[in-house]
């Protein structure tokens, strides 16, 4: 594994802990950080994250997310021993919404019996 995706891994976990434990905004705790990548120069990382809510929740909490970036960068340089902490930039995850949705169509196509049908011609 090369230096800049065990340094996604180590700082998905980090980001994980100070956001979940050491930022003390409570509109914070429907959001989960489920990826980082991290630029080849190291210098960058973005940290996807999946939030709960309607759309004015999500918005709040990415602005609220990125708001508190230079804070997370400092805690995640001294918990990690790091000369220089990657700039942190927040962005929506949506991977999970869109396997929910497609979820649903398949649910509907099996309700409908349209799926079974296809699967069965196989």
């Amino acid at each position: 594994m090369r230096r800049p995706e065990r340094l996604a891994v180590a700082l998905r976990e980090e980001i994980s802990e100070v956001v979940g434990y050491e930022l003390d905004d409570p509109e914070l705790q429907n959001a989960t950080v489920t990826e980082v990548e991290v630029s080849p120069d190291m210098r960058d990382a973005k940290v996807f994250v999946f939030v709960t809510g309607d759309e004015a929740e999500i918005k709040k909490t990415l602005r609220n997310l990125q708001n508190a970036a230079s804070f997370v960068r400092q805690q995640v340089a001294l918990n990690l021993d790091l000369r220089f902490a990657p700039h942190i930039h927040f962005a929506r995850d949506t991977a999970e919404e869109n396997a929910a949705r497609v979820g649903r169509v398949l649910n509907d196509l099996t309700n409908k019996g349209e799926f079974e049908k296809e699967m069965s011609e196989d």
